[in-house]
């Protein structure tokens, strides 16, 4: 599309207008009341210079917006226009004009925070393009190998963890940042639990376990722990001697060096205040808060424009961070305010001044310096207005770990050492080859950091569910704290709703029915014990292949009669059949056999295999298990397994018939089929309309009547319906011939028409 110049006609704005419409630009006026009473055709100027922008036409837009100036008088709206003449140059690359215009906003009124947001999200994107940049190349080499133990909210080491139940873990106090009442809402794969975060534990397996691998990162973190409270009593000063006894253990924690900078700037030292902020960007240059941190002391001491890049590379890294935002734009209405000393002259050359490349580059790459002194910053006036003292990082006491183990800063000084060397041994022509061939060998040493410590340290004791005394198979952490075998933990909470350990109340646990894996646990067993877990997965598998056999050691309910095709609800409450009903469904067979009792052998020698279409949970474990009758089946042998009934079983089937018998069979098929419909009818209403209720009208008669090999399912219906005693029933699922069976039920009809008769008339002589 071409261009559109100052003295442009309006009609030709039109053709433009209809012409973005077209290439499918959605229509979208943002003009307020004021510029809507411009006039229809101001209107469409206006737009038309939407679509523009959102077609990403950005010099089309801004030369719409200066022709609607030319003919505007009033004050607010063209400071509005202004502003948003501003944005379209800033988005099309011209930002000294894009900043006279924002000058030109200022000198009209004082720019709000509303007029500032598209220039904000304009140099955040600049901040961003810049810093993913770099990512890809440095990524490798800030890897440390600990990331699985890290907490993804604050990026350190996980100090008192605690799992969701999601199967997910953070540090406690980075839960509790919000309120302790609210339910918890995952960081990480955003679900929702309904326990509240004060009923959480932590982890104590986890926990024992971390403190025995990072002894340093855990005296480190009481220390920072007391730190807190120290701070929060207002006793700085002890706080500070608290906090550098912390860095003195562990001196690559992000989090202490952070927190630091917060008590500096209460005492007002603000020139350390910086010093440690940046120490903290340096040693996890991705972490938002470290951004913070830095912007606030570079306030302090008067250098408001690196502050604002400070809340930018913020914003780029956590677009959502509202103190960010607000900070920047206030630092911007600040510059572009119409007063010569704070607006400097090269704030057009701002971009430029937001490159992070080269810091944020120095931050992963300078680790050699971590231990080394921070040359201190150059001293400047002090502005007004510091961090109150009471919480460490401005609205609740940060207690978190970070995750890099000692000797990782020296790995790094090695790396950087190496990597100078080859660039000089090689010249410019070696450099790649030797820069690929460090990076090789900096990802296999990252992958191993951990692997030392853990080898000497790790015991498979440490990793036992204390159930089953067996290495945890798909652990499971309750809220209470404690770690379980999945299957160990379901078996427990099947006979009491209560933690087996502590006894603590799980009924809203229960209720969720989230038995989620505990995601570390799993990862540290698979790495550090892959033996021992490939040995457990064994005994599972062979477990879980005997359990799903439908032939031998089938599950048997031994309860009331079932028959195939026909519902069958039940309610279980027995913590056996909880147990049964569980592996059928984990096993995938969602089958099990339904037998009477007997006094003798315990159940019937005939029953029904039962299929389980769904199941509703309460919260004390009960549940409503709705079945549908699929296979008849005769017990070969009467077993026993953790509490219930077993049984090898072969499955029975009709014997079809053929020639003239088929014939036969077809007449006294209809014959009964009709007597059946005679007594259905015969029914009282209420009788009916409750056996339809429950088991649904009678079937259809099969279009095939040797089809299904447990023959037409209306005799079954009609069966499970009929007013006879199991004893009575059971008889009929051993019948493998047709003939036999319809013989049966007609007798039974017959039997229960002159009964009926028999009554009537005993009625009538009465």
């Amino acid at each position: 599309m071409r261009r559109v110049v100052r003295g442009v006609t309006h009609r030709c704005l039109f053709v433009n207008i209809h012409t973005l419409r077209e290439r499918g630009c959605s229509t979208h006026t943002s003009s307020s009341n004021k510029l809507v009473a411009m006039g229809t055709e101001s209107e469409s100027m206006l737009q038309l210079a939407a679509e523009a922008l959102r077609a990403k036409n950005f010099d089309l837009a801004a030369d719409i917006y200066e022709c609607q100036l030319a003919a505007l008088r009033d004050g607010e709206s063209r400071q509005d226009l202004t502003v948003r003449r501003a944005d379209a140059l800033a988005f099309g690359g011209k930002f000294t004009e894009a900043v006279v215009a924002y000058r030109q906003a200022a000198e009209m009124d004082k720019l709000r925070p509303a007029h500032l947001g598209n220039l904000v999200d304009y140099l955040t994107s600049m901040t961003r393009l810049d810093r993913e940049g770099d990512r890809g190349e440095d990524a490798e080499a800030g890897a440390t190998g600990c990331e699985d133990i890290s907490c993804r909210i604050c990026l350190s080491t996980l100090f008192e963890p605690v799992t969701l139940a999601c199967g997910h873990c953070f540090c406690k106090k980075c839960l509790e940042k919000g309120d302790k009442n609210e339910k918890v809402v995952c960081k990480e794969c955003k679900l929702s639990s309904r326990v509240a975060v004060h009923s959480y534990r932590v982890n104590v397996v986890l926990s024992n376990l971390l403190a025995k691998w990072f002894p340093r990162v855990y005296r480190a973190g009481r220390l920072r722990r007391e730190g807190n409270g120290l701070y929060s009593g207002k006793k700085v000063e002890a706080a500070l001697e608290k906090y550098n006894q912390a860095i003195m253990i562990s001196p690559t924690d992000h989090i202490l060096f952070s927190n630091r900078s917060q008590i500096h700037s209460s005492l007002k030292h603000y020139e350390k205040a910086l010093s440690d902020a940046e120490m903290a960007c340096r040693l996890m240059p991705l972490w938002s808060k470290g951004h913070v941190r830095k912007a606030q002391a570079l306030m302090s001491l008067g250098r408001t424009e690196e502050a604002l890049r400070e809340y930018l590379l913020c914003l780029s890294i956590e677009p959502d961070c509202r103190l960010a935002r607000n900070e920047a734009n206030k630092l911007l209405s600040d510059l572009l305010a119409p007063v010569t000393d704070q607006a400097p002259e090269h704030i057009s050359d701002f971009p430029k001044m937001l490159s992070s490349r080269g810091r944020v580059k120095n931050s992963i790459s300078g680790a050699s310096q971590l231990l080394g002194p921070v040359p201190p910053s150059s001293e400047s006036r002090v502005a007004p207005g510091t961090p109150a003292a009471g919480r460490l990082d401005g609205s609740e006491v940060t207690v978190q770990e970070d995750g890099k183990m000692d000797h990782y800063v020296l790995n790094k000084r090695k790396r950087r050492i190496t990597k100078e060397e080859c660039e000089d041994e090689h010249g410019a022509e070696g450099k790649s080859d030797a820069k690929k061939r460090l990076k090789s060998g900096e990802s296999a040493e990252a992958n191993h950091l951990l692997s030392p410590a853990v080898g000497d340290l790790l015991d498979p004791t440490d990793l036992e569910c204390s159930l089953c005394m067996r290495l945890l198979y798909e652990p499971v952490t309750t809220p209470c704290g404690h770690t379980f075998c999945l299957q160990c933990l379901k078996r427990c909470l099947d006979h009491n709703p209560k933690c087996p350990l502590c006894k603590e109340e799980l009924s809203e646990y229960l209720v969720q029915r989230q038995y989620c894996k505990t995601t570390l646990m799993e990862s540290l067993i698979a790495r550090y014990l892959p033996n021992e877990l490939m040995e457990r997965q064994k005994i599972h598998i062979e477990e879980m292949a005997e359990l799903s056999n439908l032939n031998k050691n089938v599950p048997i309910f031994v309860c009331t009669m079932a028959f195939p095709t026909v519902p069958c609800p039940l309610h279980i409450f027995e913590p056996c059949y909880r147990l049964m009903i569980r592996r059928c469904m984990e096993t995938g067979t969602n089958c099990f056999g339904m037998c009477l009792a007997d006094d003798l052998k315990g159940f019937a020698d005939y029953g029904c295999l039962l299929e389980i279409r769904d199941v509703t949970f309460f919260s004390d474990g009960r549940s409503v298990v709705d079945t549908i009758g699929r296979r008849r089946f005769k017990v070969i042998q009467h077993r026993e397994r953790d509490g219930y009934n077993t049984a090898d079983i072969e499955y029975l089937e009709d014997v079809k018939v053929e020639g003239l018998a088929v014939g036969e069979l077809q007449s006294l098929h209809d014959t009964v089929y009709e007597q059946a419909l005679v007594w259905v009818d015969s029914l009282k209403t209420e009788q009916k309309e409750r056996i339809e209720g429950h088991f649904g009208p009678i079937p259809e008669k099969d279009s095939e009547l040797q089809a299904n090999p447990n023959g037409p399912s209306w005799c079954w219906w009609l069966l499970a319906v009929l007013p006879l005693e199991g004893r009575a029933q059971l008889p009929f699922l051993a019948i493998t011939s047709l003939k036999d069976r319809l013989s049966g039920i007609r007798k039974v009809l017959l039997f229960m028409s002159r009964n009926r008769n028999r009554g009537h008339a005993v009625g009538q002589r009465s």
